[in-house]
């Protein structure tokens, strides 16, 4: 299987985040600048449908900026994650596999603000079908005050013991705010399209 990005009208981001919204506000700031800068530069927020949390945070950013927004939800998690069934594509999946491969292939780079198991399944995932050769979309890591050093630390302690090569690490942008992700994101979108 191959992962290549599939023909899209415009620019897509895929966003991997909690659906709770964590202790510290500035996730959920971050969140909420997201959205709002995928709008203002008019990308594709790709996403996990969700309106709680970091999730909706970012949904709702993006649709008050006019954004189109593209969400995947398995229909177990309709209830629970609260479906965002207003957003301009709503898709419905039988299992969050299914749920994690079409998000990844109708979008052009990943990009991952804080959250918890589900979002690290979801870059690990990502990461080891970069890993793989599946793909080859940039993967942004938001390290918005320093949420994933202890990551970070995990992925060093992985190639220090020869369980990867060093171009493991080689295949995440870490940025520190919303702010340096936008710049980077407009060097990609600039290649892409």
């Amino acid at each position: 299987m191959t992962l290549s990005t599939s023909f899209m009208s415009n620019f897509s981001v895929c966003v991997y985040c909690g659906s709770r919204d964590g202790a510290d506000p500035a996730y959920a700031q971050a969140a909420t600048d997201c959205g709002k800068m995928l709008a203002e530069n008019g990308w594709r927020l790709v996403y996990g449908a969700g309106d709680i949390g970091l999730m909706g945070r970012v949904a709702r950013a993006a649709q008050a900026g006019g954004g189109d927004t593209f969400g995947v939800i398995p229909q177990h998690l309709i209830d629970c994650e609260v479906g965002k069934t207003d957003l301009t594509t709503f898709i419905i999946t039988e299992t969050m596999h299914e749920r994690k491969k079409v998000m990844l292939m109708n979008a052009d780079v990943v990009v991952v603000l804080p959250g918890g198991a589900g979002s690290m399944d979801e870059l690990f995932e990502a990461l080891t079908w970069r890993q793989l050769g599946l793909h080859s979309k940039p993967i942004f890591v938001l390290n918005q005050n320093d949420y994933w050093n202890p990551f970070l630390a995990l992925l060093d302690q992985i190639i220090d013991q020869g369980f990867a090569d060093s171009s493991l690490r080689d295949f995440l942008i870490i940025v520190p705010d919303v702010d340096t992700l936008t710049k980077n994101l407009v060097v990609i979108q600039s290649s892409v399209i």
